[in-house]
């Protein structure tokens, strides 16, 4: 091990151990209820609530899946992707933020997602709260690891060893953590993550765009490859074929672009339905649930489009000033490895102390996402299912054990998951985004805002919109054409229709949910 990657050990270790002292901090009142360990009592403030939600949604991807993909095929994918994703956040905080908080503590005073459906439709069966909880435990494990790969990539990246190990190393120091701290130590360690984040951004890409010799250099050179610098065009790197993973060709020390292709309507409003996933993700509408004063909301939402506008913007040129920096760089001419740009940019133009700071943003998205998905799938089996179905007399501290038992069999499984270094983290992360955005997206806007919406259309909506996320991805996409679409935009239209139809033709819902509505609406709270 050499001197430089000594040094960015050290900054690695130092912010680990800041994060597990934060986990040690919160430990003792995360451990007094299952509420405070959940949602932190409803105790956050608006900048804590603004920067969690946003370092918890962003990830590792916002470091390296979208640079990633920006690298590889151009502006269009990854600008429309941030555009969807920026114009869903605010919408998100706008219409659903306050009716949700308000409505939850109206439902005998939900702490997760599906006790607040379950209450929301007053059910005794419970169904929704099972489907919901067992939707949520499938995809965060999905999603966890995308976190792990983040890790494995990152770790093996900077200092040579094993993939597998370093990603299993990863895992091991996030589920530490998370089990210590609970909602309260996840949220602090977040906001403390988004503020490396959003540095660690703005300081590779200004270095970056200096080191290329000004912006102008890196427009010229964009522009110079075809269809790279354009909203409604995209490059077409040319792979040899005969790798496994689709190496880019180089000639003469240039890599091989084809002709560029189209990038039609479709295929941007494929990009903007990233936006309908926020409506479903329960890292973000935890947030909304757990601020502790509804009117602080405005201000939450004002910080966390800051957040958002700024580094959605920085990651996607972060890819394109590494195309004029390192275009022939081994490690980044496959769309896998194109996800190592800002781990490229930052080793070959920082400090070595500075460059490991730096990376520990990388560490700082991963962990701020990856506790949030494990902790929501704990509470989701622990509070919902074992004592929502199985012991309903089971105490606080059968459901918090019974939640860590989870975290760990999550976290094994997502590992499984996460053992092929090949893997595209983007891409893992939009199947993800697709389950929550079509299962609970539509139900969250229809529960809040349609007063008809009935148990039986909830049931349909979130199984037909999870089924299809499936089918289209894995059966109707392979068809091709307009077809090829991303599977949220068809999943989410579907999930909206069955709640409608479903809703409609089944009995009106009594006269104590519409109560409940109403007083949601008003701002009645109990």
């Amino acid at each position: 091990m050499d001197g430089n990657t000594i040094q960015y050990l050290i900054a690695m270790i130092l912010y680990m151990a800041v994060v597990i002292g934060i986990g040690v901090l919160y430990a003792k009142k995360a451990n007094k209820s299952s509420e405070n360990y959940f949602l932190g009592g409803r105790s956050l403030g608006p900048w804590v609530t603004a920067m969690s939600a946003e370092a918890s949604d962003m990830s590792g991807w916002l470091l390296m899946g979208l640079p990633g993909v920006a690298y590889w095929c151009g502006l269009a994918d990854a600008t429309w992707t941030a555009i969807g994703l920026a114009v869903g956040t605010y919408i998100n905080w706008l219409i659903v933020s306050k009716r949700l908080r308000r409505y939850s503590i109206r439902v005998n005073n939900s702490i997760t997602l599906p006790d607040f459906f379950s209450n929301r439709f007053r059910e005794k069966g419970k169904v929704i709260m099972t489907i919901s909880a067992l939707f949520i435990l499938v995809f965060f494990t999905v999603y966890a690891a995308s976190c792990f790969v983040t890790c494995g990539k990152l770790f093996s990246t900077l200092f040579g060893f094993d993939y597998k190990l370093m990603m299993l190393v990863g895992a091991v120091f996030v589920l530490i953590y998370t089990i210590l701290g609970g909602f309260l130590a996840e949220s602090a360690s977040d906001f403390m993550q988004a503020i490396i984040m959003i540095i660690a951004l703005a300081v590779i890409v200004t270095i970056g765009v200096t080191k290329a010799g000004g912006i102008g250099e890196v427009i010229d050179n964009a522009k110079s490859i075809p269809g790279f610098f354009e909203f409604f065009g995209i490059a077409d790197p040319i792979t040899d074929t005969g790798t496994a993973e689709g190496t880019q060709l180089v000639v003469n020390g240039a890599p091989l672009f084809g002709a560029g292709k189209d990038y039609g309507a479709l295929n941007v409003c494929s990009m903007l339905a990233w936006g309908l996933g926020y409506f479903g993700m329960p890292q973000v509408l935890l947030r909304f649930m757990a601020i502790r004063k509804e009117d602080e909301l405005k201000r939450s939402r004002r910080i966390a489009m800051v957040w958002v506008v700024i580094s959605l913007s920085v990651a996607v040129l972060i890819g394109i000033v590494g195309r004029k920096l390192f275009p022939t760089d081994v490690h980044l001419l496959t769309k896998s490895g194109a996800e190592n740009i800002f781990i490229t940019l930052a080793t070959h133009s920082l400090p070595p102390i500075l460059a490991g700071f730096v990376m520990a943003g990388i560490l700082a998205a991963t962990i701020s996402s990856s506790d949030s998905y494990l902790l929501i799938a704990a509470s989701a089996v622990a509070k919902n299912i074992y004592q929502g179905v199985i012991k309903k007399d089971a105490s606080d501290k059968k459901v918090m054990l019974v939640s860590r038992i989870t975290l760990l069999a999550v976290a094994v499984i997502a590992i499984i998951i996460a053992l092929d270094e090949n893997s595209v983290i983007f891409s893992i992360v939009s199947f993800a985004w697709a389950g929550f955005g079509a299962t609970i997206g539509p139900l969250m806007l229809f529960s809040l805002f349609w007063k008809r919406t009935t148990r039986a259309g909830a049931i349909a909506g979130m199984v037909g919109g999870a089924g299809m996320v499936f089918v289209w991805k894995l059966l109707i996409s392979k068809l091709g054409g307009v077809f090829a679409i991303y599977e949220l935009l068809p999943a989410f239209i579907f999930s909206s229709l069955l709640i409608i139809v479903v809703s409609l033709i089944s009995k009106r819902p009594s006269k104590e949910i519409e109560e409940d509505f109403e007083a949601a609406k008003m701002g009645i709270d109990c």
